[in-house]
């Protein structure tokens, strides 16, 4: 129970730099524009080369992969027949809600939460891994093409991949860890630096946002964003237990992994894709606000229990 507190203390921590800057006007709205230009351009991409570069890929065809890639399909779909039927959400605005509704904060808060709950962040490396390598590729191809204005065609949304720098990151970081080798430090060192600057500068212009933007709760569908939120922290987490232990018959320590895992909260760097883009930022920053607040029991509850 000490992780979950400490890493979403962390979190917080960040984020109230972030608004304490904006409300004595050290930083504005341009800033926070920056501020997510830098970390989905340069930053992001260089962080995730780095954690790709080092990571085990063995673990991706595990068991846990599975019931990650499950339980976020199960939110995600019931999130897009929702945004289609019932709140009329076009195509970028429901590619953007899915991410909210599935997408797990697995880097700065799984991590912790997996060293401190777990005794390992090796449990965050199956769904990071297919977050990075599926679920991001996939939704920048849709939102590169929906947001285009142009009629996509086949060689154009295979090719988005490619022009994207959080997947090209991804794939480079992927094919550099298959081949086994290991960069100078003359090389790395400079991308790893880089890299650090993504956690903290998305995490603080999120509380730009806070401060500048909309406020919490506020311009948005509440029925939506009950929604997203339910879907998150509720529902995600009890399709990855059913499954973990329907399916594969996991007790114990994997099948805590898989359940805080699935129960972590929307991801930071989903605000920063829909600033990217500028789609649904108002329900990705409260879709943020209200998983962070509201996963913090349900990651107490589920240790305690599961435990």
């Amino acid at each position: 129970m000490q992780g979950v507190l400490q890493g979403f203390g962390v979190i917080g921590a960040v984020i109230a730099v972030g608004f304490v800057l904006a409300h004595t006007g050290v930083l504005d709205q341009a800033s926070q524009l920056m501020l997510a230009r830098l970390v989905f351009f340069v930053a992001t991409p260089c962080l995730l080369f780095t954690l790709l570069l080092k990571a085990d890929l063995h673990r991706v065809f595990s068991a846990g992969l599975v019931v990650a890639l499950a339980s976020v399909v199960c939110a995600g779909g019931i999130y897009l027949v929702l945004a289609r039927l019932v709140f009329r959400r076009d195509g970028a605005d429901t590619v953007v809600g899915v991410l909210c509704s599935s997408y797990v904060n697995a880097g700065n808060l799984g991590l912790p939460i997996a060293v401190y709950v777990l005794g390992s962040g090796a449990a965050i490396a199956p769904i990071l891994l297919m977050q990075l390598l599926v679920l991001t590729p996939l939704s920048f191809a849709f939102l590169d093409t929906l947001t285009s204005g142009r009629r996509p065609s086949i060689m154009r949304v295979l090719s988005q991949p490619a022009r994207n720098p959080v997947t090209v990151g991804c794939f480079l970081g992927v094919a550099l860890a298959l081949t086994g080798w290991d960069p100078p430090s003359i090389v790395i060192d400079p991308v790893t630096m880089i890299g650090g600057i993504a956690v903290p500068a998305a995490l603080l212009a999120y509380g730009v946002s806070l401060r500048l933007g909309p406020r919490p709760l506020s311009g948005g569908s509440a029925g939506e964003l009950a929604t997203v939120a339910l879907l998150k922290v509720a529902v995600q987490p009890l399709a990855a237990w059913a499954i973990a232990r329907l399916a594969f018959g996991m007790s114990g320590k994997d099948l805590l992994a898989a359940v805080i895992v699935a129960s972590l909260p929307t991801a930071q760097n989903i605000f920063v894709y829909a600033t990217r883009y500028g789609r649904a930022e108002v329900l990705a920053r409260d879709a943020i606000f209200v998983t962070t607040v509201s996963s913090v029991p349900v990651l107490l509850a589920i240790s305690a229990f599961l435990t």
